[in-house]
């Protein structure tokens, strides 16, 4: 049976923190710090039993910090280029080492990363780690490389501003200038100045710019045309696949690679199939936002998987609040249907807004028809975020990172729903009855998405083109079906605040495509609800649903 990939996105850092006095902009001593000791085999094993068959840990290799670890032989970071106390875990500091932050005993980092891939599989789960390759933290120093590596940057020619065997890019006879910036003490040097993370070729990064980080070079000469300059092979290249082969060995399963297309496709398609040739199971998924790219990064790239968030997430986002009819669902997999399977569905990750905030949808609720929809539409994999399972909203003022609906990345915090399920022994014991409700609901779904073979090997067939608006509600419901075999699903899902009865036309082309057999007084029985019913399966025929509000129904046919 082919196993559909569940991805539990966890904030490494966030995880494990119990610390309920939290101070704005509070330090790691005032506010404390989770680590990967917290995911135990208990832990562990409740999200595999949520229905995740991945975790990817997010923040795990070592990134700038404004705490000090110098004795331990790490090297201080300027606070003016490390946002927020704790950093952004996408300013890598060192490729080779694990984020002290993240270890109970911090010289034995490396240790307890290695004890937590082996928890992680013991559990059944596989893990999932970040690869930066677009950036590095302005301060990048590796202490860790092994013997013989050299570090990025040791042999630049940093009186050019761009050489294809250059690490970085370089604004020659130009210091780097914060004065623009909201940074404190202004006093940080960096001579020449080196490229921003985000393409900013000058030494003049904005507010709004990824001023932390410096731009990585990949042999591509953005200031004169992108002139590509792949022959012979620079020097990055070789320097990133000996880090993907390093932690590739360490066991993990797989990278999401961040900002993957700022990347030239071309590195990756030299990179991925020599990592592979040595983990063929590991798997690649790309941070992408470009459509017209999609192709690109699967074919020539040779990426596993790729964001489906500008099509999916966009489309469910602003079905969810009202915005849009949910029939325009199905123009976002005719979009992607050539390479449906490459798409990584989801409804939050850390750098979106929580379902539950004041600046998505503002009530949990809502997530639960986006989430029938982007978990069982396809056989493609899904992905849902710590705490979405339990409504997390995402309002704290946490420092850096303010309060915007997302959970910080920046900051040392606390949160609030996993807090309290961990306080409970990893149970629901101390959960509101209306997170415990979600809760279920995310369980039941997750789960039924390796349970049922016609949701994760199944074909796909969209009912929205028959739907009679006088029977069915177009603009807020939708609905498909799902076969694998004799196994047949209508899956129902109502954006509404209200609950409707519907009636769902089933075309005769369904009996002729699918070749089944017409059934009257066919047994149901709603996955969802677990209530049986009898409806009549006929050609052209209408199967009478009841859906809740902010929810949905999945029939099976007992056929």
């Amino acid at each position: 049976m082919s196993q559909k990939i569940i991805i539990y996105q966890v904030f490494t850092r966030l995880f494990g923190n119990k610390t309920t006095t939290l101070q704005n902009n509070g330090s790691i001593k005032e506010n404390g710090c989770g680590k990967m000791a917290d995911f135990t085999a208990k832990a562990l094993d409740e999200i595999k039993h949520l229905g995740a068959t991945h975790i990817w840990y997010t923040g795990i290799i070592e990134h700038a910090t404004q705490t000090d670890y110098s004795a331990y032989g790490i090297q201080k970071d300027h606070p003016a280029v490390v946002k927020g106390k704790a950093g952004s875990p996408y300013a890598i500091k060192d490729y080779y080492d694990v984020d002290p932050d993240l270890a109970v005993k911090v010289e034995h980092r490396m240790k307890e990363f290695e004890n937590l891939v082996n928890r992680t599989h013991k559990a059944g789960l596989k893990m999932i780690i970040d690869f930066v390759p677009n950036h590095v933290a302005r301060q990048y120093h590796s202490d860790q490389k092994p013997e013989g590596v050299e570090d990025l940057g040791a042999r630049d020619n940093k009186g050019k501003g761009f050489d294809p065997q250059n690490n970085f890019y370089y604004i020659p006879g130009e210091p780097l200038h914060l004065d623009n910036l909201n940074v404190s003490p202004k006093d940080y040097q960096e001579s020449p100045a080196k490229a921003t993370g985000n393409d900013v070729f000058s030494a003049w990064p904005g507010q709004n710019d990824w001023y932390e980080t410096i731009k990585l070079n990949y042999g591509v000469d953005y200031c004169n045309g992108h002139t590509c300059c792949f022959d012979p092979i620079p020097d990055t290249w070789k320097k990133m696949l000996d880090i993907l082969c390093f932690w590739a060995a360490k066991g993990i399963d797989g990278f999401r690679c961040d900002m993957a297309e700022m990347v030239p496709v071309e590195f990756w398609g030299w990179a991925i199939p020599q990592v592979k040739a040595l983990h063929p199971s590991i798997i690649f998924i790309a941070e992408v936002y470009n459509p017209a790219e999609y192709r690109n990064y699967i074919f020539q790239g040779h990426f596993d998987y790729l964001y489906d968030k500008v099509g999916l997430y966009d489309t469910l986002r602003a079905v969810s609040s009202g915005f849009t009819s949910a029939g325009n669902i199905t123009s976002c997999w005719q979009q992607v249907d050539d390479i449906q399977n490459h798409m990584l569905n989801f409804l939050e990750n850390h750098d979106e807004q929580r379902i539950a905030s004041d600046f998505f949808a503002g009530d949990a609720r809502k997530g639960k028809a986006p989430l029938m929809v982007s978990a069982c539409m396809r056989n493609n994999p899904m992905m849902i975020y710590f705490g979405q399972e339990f409504g997390e909203k995402g309002m704290d003022q946490e420092g850096f990172s303010g309060r915007d609906g997302r959970t910080t990345i920046f900051d040392y915090w606390s949160v609030d729903t996993i807090r309290r399920w961990r306080k409970g022994s990893m149970s629901l014991k101390y959960m509101s009855a209306d997170e415990k409700e979600l809760y279920t609901f995310y369980q039941n779904v997750l789960t039924l998405c390796n349970k049922e073979k016609a949701l994760c090997e199944g074909d796909f067939y969209d009912l929205m083109y028959v739907q009679a608006p006088h029977h069915f509600d177009v603009y807020n419901c939708f609905t498909f079906l799902r076969r694998y075999k004799n196994n047949l699903l209508l899956v129902v899902a109502n954006f509404s605040g209200s609950a409707q009865e519907l009636k769902v036309n089933i075309p005769a082309h369904v009996f002729e495509f699918y070749k089944l057999t017409p059934v009257e007084k066919c047994a149901t029985k709603d996955l969802i609800s677990g209530e049986k019913s009898e409806v009549d399966l006929l050609p052209d025929s209408f199967v009478p649903v009841q859906v809740p509000a902010y929810g949905g129904c999945i029939l099976k046919f007992v056929l």
